[in-house]
C-alpha cells in the first residue's frame, strides 16, 4: 500500500496524520485497493458491510432501488470522501442501499473495528483517526440534509436551482461542471429525464443559466 500514501495525505480523513506514523498506519489497519470499472456495483443492498470505502480516482454512487427496478441516485461521493460508514457505525453493518462506481474507480477499504478501536501498540495516530472520522460522518449527514433541501421543493425549477446554487458555492464560481450527466441528475432530482431537459431549455431561453453536457454557468445569483 505505500504507492498510496502521498495520495492520502491529501485525503480528509488522514488529515493531519504524521508522515513518521503513515507506514505504522498502514501496517497496523490493513487496508486493501481495489479497481471497479464504471457501472460496476461496489455493493448490493443487503450486503453486509464491515469496512468503509475512501475513494482514491474516480466518483461513487449511493443508490436506493425499489422491488420494480427503480433507482433513485441518493448521493454522490467524489473522489477523497468515505462512504459506507454509516452501517458499520451503527453495527446494522446490513446496507439498506447499493454503492455503485460513477466512473472507473480506485476504492481503498478499511476496517472500521482497526479504525475506532485503539490496537494493543496503543498508535498515536488512532486518536487523530476517530477524530477525523467523527468529522466526516458531520459532513455526510450535512449533505444528506442537502439533498433532503433539494427534493422537498414543489417544483422541477425549483429543485434545479437549489442543486446548481449548492454547486457553484462548492466551486466558488457561477461556471462549473456537475459530477452527473442528465439520467443521473434526473435520478438525483427524482424527475423524469424528458421533464429534466425541457426545464432546462426554458431557464436558457429564459437566460438563468446557460449549459453544455455537464457544465453550467449561472447567471443570476446563487440565492433562490
Amino acid at each position: 500500500m505505500k504507492h498510496y500514501i502521498d495520495l492520502l495525505y491529501e485525503i480528509p480523513l488522514f488529515q493531519n496524520i504524521n508522515k513518521t506514523d503513515m507506514d505504522s498506519m498502514l501496517t497496523c489497519l490493513k487496508p486493501y485497493g481495489r479497481f471497479y470499472k464504471k457501472g460496476n456495483y461496489i455493493t448490493h443492498a443487503g450486503d453486509n458491510i464491515n469496512s468503509i470505502g475512501v475513494v482514491l480516482s474516480g466518483t461513487v454512487q449511493m443508490l436506493k432501488e425499489d422491488v420494480w427496478g427503480n433507482t433513485a441516485i441518493l448521493a454522490i461521493i467524489p473522489e477523497k470522501e468515505i462512504f459506507g460508514e454509516t452501517f458499520v457505525c451503527s453495527r446494522s453493518y446490513n446496507s439498506t442501499v447499493s454503492f455503485r462506481a460513477a466512473g472507473d474507480c480506485e476504492i481503498l477499504f478499511l476496517s472500521f473495528d482497526k479504525i475506532l478501536h485503539s490496537c494493543t501498540k496503543a498508535c498515536q495516530f488512532h486518536h487523530r483517526l476517530i477524530d477525523n472520522m467523527v468529522t466526516q460522518i458531520a459532513l455526510k449527514n450535512m449533505q444528506l440534509m442537502e439533498k433532503v433541501e433539494i427534493i422537498s421543493k414543489k417544483t422541477l425549477r425549483e429543485k434545479i436551482l437549489v442543486y446548481l446554487s449548492r454547486q457553484a458555492q462548492q466551486s466558488k464560481k457561477l461556471h462549473f461542471t456537475v459530477p452527473m450527466g442528465r439520467m443521473e441528475l434526473a435520478d438525483y432530482l427524482g424527475a423524469d429525464r424528458s421533464a429534466l431537459s425541457r426545464e432546462l431549455s426554458r431557464m436558457k431561453e429564459e437566460g438563468l443559466i446557460d449549459y453544455h453536457k455537464s457544465t453550467f454557468r449561472l447567471y443570476q445569483s446563487l440565492e433562490h
